[in-house]
């Protein structure tokens, strides 16, 4: 099974300015990919550390998506810390200099140029569905953490990751609690070890009180064990199964 991480770079998320919209997006993303998200990280805009987390997560995991950062003001530090984290310096890439130069004219800036930056050895991801490209440098990904930019990039990841099994997610909706319904699932969850099962309650607003989920890459082995807890549970108890 292919692995990711996420690093998520802001100080406006860590101080509630803003809420993190991405990490949603992109686990979706990769799990209809087959690939699984284990592991998601988010730090302050602090050079230091943002190297230190790509270099370990670069390490651990088959890819590495980062979320903020790649901007021209004086907090954006990912392509650094991402060049820092590989032992490279950070170059102009000629290709996003030409695009910069041709969007803005006469408007161009020095700021504007510093969009153009990418570590030395980065390679640029490009797809019709996102007018600009994407930097990768190895199995990292350097992504802008603009919502509706970063989801415009999804595309170029379904490109380039696609040939895996998706992920196949079942599930089970419940009027018992989980107190209740806890030595029904303890059961399932020993009988199926392959399948990662989850329970999610409900306090109000639902016709449900608990949501169970059945998750794997192989659809026989995540239906048998969805199939297998609904038919522990008193028919009565059960609001819905998908």
């Amino acid at each position: 099974m292919r692995t990711a991480a996420a690093l998520i770079i802001g100080n406006e998320l860590l101080s509630g300015k803003i809420a993190d919209e991405n990490l949603v997006v992109l686990a979706g993303t990769l799990r209809s990919l087959g690939v699984k998200l284990v592991r998601a990280v988010m730090v302050l805009d602090e050079l230091g550390v943002i190297a230190a987390e790509v270099k370990a997560l670069a390490a651990a995991h088959d890819y590495v998506f980062t979320s903020g950062g790649v901007g021209p003001t004086h907090d954006d530090l990912t392509i650094e810390g991402v060049a820092r984290a590989f032992g490279v310096p950070v170059v102009r890439a000629p290709n996003m200099e030409r695009m910069l130069r041709e969007y803005y004219g006469d408007r161009l800036t020095e700021g504007h140029l510093l969009m153009a930056r990418v570590p030395e050895g980065a390679r640029l991801v490009a797809g019709e569905s996102a007018a600009w490209p994407a930097v990768v440098m190895r199995n990292v990904w350097m992504l802008p953490g603009v919502p509706q930019i970063f989801r415009a990039k999804q595309s170029l990841i379904q490109a380039e990751l696609s040939g895996g099994t998706p992920f196949v997610s079942l599930a089970v909706f419940t009027t018992l609690d989980e107190g209740q319904l806890k030595p029904m699932l303890d059961r399932v969850v020993a009988a199926h070890r392959d399948v990662d099962i989850g329970s999610y309650p409900r306090w109000s607003g639902a016709d449900y009180r608990t949501k169970l989920t059945f998750d794997g890459l192989v659809e026989a082995k995540v239906r048998a064990a969805r199939d297998a807890f609904a038919e522990s549970l008193p028919p009565d108890a059960i609001v819905r199964v998908e």
